[in-house]
């Protein structure tokens, strides 16, 4: 595959998911000088026709023009499309993405939890190669996927909507990205790096990895506990990690995503608490999965932590701990009618 040409005026990239997170990373793009467009529908669609994309940072507010569709078909092949949905829709992108792809598009996966790529390589040679049907279902976002074409990236940035197509940033700014089918410790390609400098000239502290996969775990490590556990409580993270009971429990759950991490090959140096100390210096804050909760949107439990179980059941591990956090927190969403039955 080519070496993307991420200079040039005429580059086009498309988000696919014109959220918060989406619209962060167009942002970027934009201010690269990337030909945007994004597919969005309802509000958003028409706040990013009328008004085009707007961000509000510790910089100030800035203002982007952009394309917007509701169809993939009226953008056409793009040389970089960045698909920022929440778990749950991602079979609907997959449906719709075709005419955006072509040969030589990249695929720019910014999502939270356990992605369908996970165990193409970078983990433990006897794991690879399995569909995790937690988070793929039926195949169909793998066959959707050109496989050599998708780059990974793991998110640390925490930004809100102020309105459709207003996107505010709290803080954090990185991005880390890395090629799934890369093994650990390779060489960059030419083309991660020629991406990575396009969003660090777009003002994201943009990061080539050498292993996404070991990223993506030690990320989903610490929000795959308060996430649920904010859905299911409504407490902010200062809250549930100043309740010593709900506080041993999160770090029995992660010490069990800890051990199956080492038969992925994916170790994690750190000690719950070392990350309860991170999480805490955040101050109080709403995790995405209340957010959402709170707005009535979908809730993307399966790839935070149903993935997780099903990583423990093909690593024969048992995980009675995060098997009851995602029992409590499946009941409770559905009750809500937040998740499929």
């Amino acid at each position: 595959m080519r070496i993307p040409d991420t200079s040039s005026s005429t580059f086009k990239a498309c988000i696919f998911g014109a959220g918060a997170i989406g619209g962060w990373m167009g942002a970027a793009l934009a201010r690269a000088g990337c030909e945007l467009s994004a597919v969005a529908r309802g509000a958003t669609l028409q706040a990013l026709r009328t008004n085009g994309l707007e961000l509000v940072d510790e910089g100030g507010r800035q203002r982007f023009a952009l394309r917007a569709e509701s169809e993939p078909e009226a953008l056409g092949v793009q040389d970089l499309v960045v698909i920022s949905v929440k778990a749950p829709g991602l079979a609907d992108v997959a449906r719709r993405i075709a005419p955006l792809i072509g040969p030589q598009t990249l695929v720019l996966t910014a999502m939270n939890g356990v992605p369908w790529w996970f165990l193409q390589a970078g983990v433990a040679a006897e794991l690879r190669g399995r569909r995790l049907t937690s988070v793929d279902p039926q195949g169909s976002i793998a066959a959707a996927m050109p496989e050599k074409q998708v780059i990974g990236a793991v998110v640390h940035a925490s930004c809100s909507l102020d309105a459709a197509g207003v996107v505010r940033r709290h803080f954090g700014n990185t991005l880390i990205l890395g090629e799934p089918l890369a093994e650990a410790g390779q060489p960059l390609t030419p083309r991660l790096e020629a991406l990575t400098d396009l969003l660090v000239r777009g003002g994201i502290d943009a990061r080539a990895s050498t292993h996404i996969q070991r990223d993506a775990w030690y990320k989903l490590w610490g929000n795959m506990t308060m996430n649920p556990i904010s859905a299911l409580t409504g407490a902010t993270t200062d809250t549930i990690l100043g309740d010593e009971l709900v506080r041993d429990l999160v770090t029995r759950v992660m010490l069990e995503a800890k051990s199956i991490g080492e038969r992925l090959g994916l170790p994690i140096a750190e000690t719950p608490e070392d990350r309860h100390a991170v999480t805490l210096r955040l101050g109080a804050f709403k995790t995405s999965m209340l957010q959402d909760v709170e707005a009535g949107r979908p809730v993307e439990l399966d790839a935070l932590v149903g993935a997780v179980r099903e990583l423990g059941q093909i690593c024969a591990m048992d995980t009675p701990f995060t098997d009851a956090l995602l029992g409590l927190t499946r009941l409770r969403v559905r009750e809500l009618g937040l998740l499929p039955r």
